[in-house]
């Protein structure tokens, strides 16, 4: 029996930046009405305008609710909030009424997700300078979902070519990060990052924890860090019943997880994770943010103001982005509490 696909809700992000652009050029491909049904979120003659850079053979399809979407190849279903004025439009510029739309966009697509209406979603980039100047009070897209979701300080994990990385800590000064690193800490992220992938379906769930200092300090040499809060921080895991083992070399850690040996890794701190994602595969990397009432997927690249408007943005990202959404949809909706 040929499973159900999953309504996937897509906000637009920026209009003045790529996110109308990929998304168009991801709904240009079979292979993602094969897995799901997108519904963008967005602006309708934005979307028009993006069709015709992109060169794509598409149509807009607007709907007010996701059941009257067609969900097929070369017709793309919107729910057209219609804020932006196309005449004011400036592709790679800073601007308020991008920010707004954009936040516009976020907010009604939790609301459908939150409504159960889309079982999942996947964002496309926003930016911080025009959310600033429409004064949205959010850095990004993490900050506003958890508001806008009733959550709190839901799990970032990144996959790619099947490895999976967490963050202990995420934007955070270096200096403020390894203060952040404590036992207690330790501990409950790593019961948070195992609850998170037995959400999704993932049932052999081994976990490493990277370490901080070169040799994960050997011992003292290096550094005290791993000695008086990392590994007790795992060992009270563990006697939680958490399969995780570490600290392990930050040097190999990520390179073994890759090759299967760890299931997921939680990374102490933003760059450590990030590089080690993004130098596998950067096209690939998607970001998954766990610990909200819904699934969401996002590509990890920004606005990419300076392509914007010019056919130039790759849509590999985003492509994977819907179809990781997609692949952890039935699981997550499934083992909701």
């Amino acid at each position: 029996m040929t499973q159900e696909r999953a309504i996937i809700g897509i906000p637009m992000g920026d209009p003045a930046g790529i996110g109308p652009e990929i998304t168009m050029k991801s709904l240009a491909k079979a292979e993602i009405y094969d897995v799901c049904k997108p519904l963008v979120i967005g602006d309708a003659a934005v979307l028009k305008k993006a069709i015709e850079i992109v060169g794509a053979n598409l149509t807009i399809n607007e709907v007010t609710t996701p059941a009257e979407g067609k969900y097929e190849l070369g017709t793309v279903d919107v729910i057209n909030l219609n804020n932006i004025n196309i005449n004011e439009l400036q592709y790679g510029e800073v601007s308020a009424q991008c920010g707004q739309g954009a936040f516009e966009y976020i907010k009604k697509s939790v609301e459908l997700a939150m409504a159960g209406d889309v079982q999942a979603i996947a964002t496309t980039p926003i930016n911080k300078e025009s959310l600033k100047a429409a004064k949205v009070p959010y850095i990004g897209h993490t900050e506003m979902l958890e508001d806008l979701a009733g959550s709190e300080d839901p799990l970032t994990m990144f996959e790619v070519r099947g490895m999976r990385i967490f963050f202990l800590t995420r934007h955070l000064s270096l200096k403020d990060a390894i203060d952040a690193m404590t036992k207690e800490r330790v501990r409950d992220y790593l019961v948070r990052c195992d609850k998170a992938l037995q959400r999704l379906g993932v049932e052999r769930r081994h976990f490493a924890v990277a370490g901080l200092n070169p040799h994960s300090g050997e011992n003292g040499l290096f550094g005290w860090e791993e000695v008086k809060e990392i590994k007790p921080g795992i060992e009270l895991a563990v006697a939680e019943g958490i399969d995780a083992v570490g600290p392990v070399p930050a040097d190999s850690v990520f390179f073994q997880a890759l090759n299967g040996k760890y299931d997921a890794v939680l990374s102490l701190y933003h760059d450590q994770g990030h590089i080690a994602a993004k130098m596998t595969d950067f096209h690939r990397t998607i970001s998954i943010t766990n610990g909200l009432p819904f699934l969401r997927t996002s590509v990890d690249h920004g606005t990419a103001f300076d392509i914007a408007g010019k056919n130039i943005a790759e849509s590999v990202s985003m492509e994977e982005c819907i179809k990781v959404a997609a692949q952890y949809a039935p699981n997550f909706t499934k083992n909701s509490l």
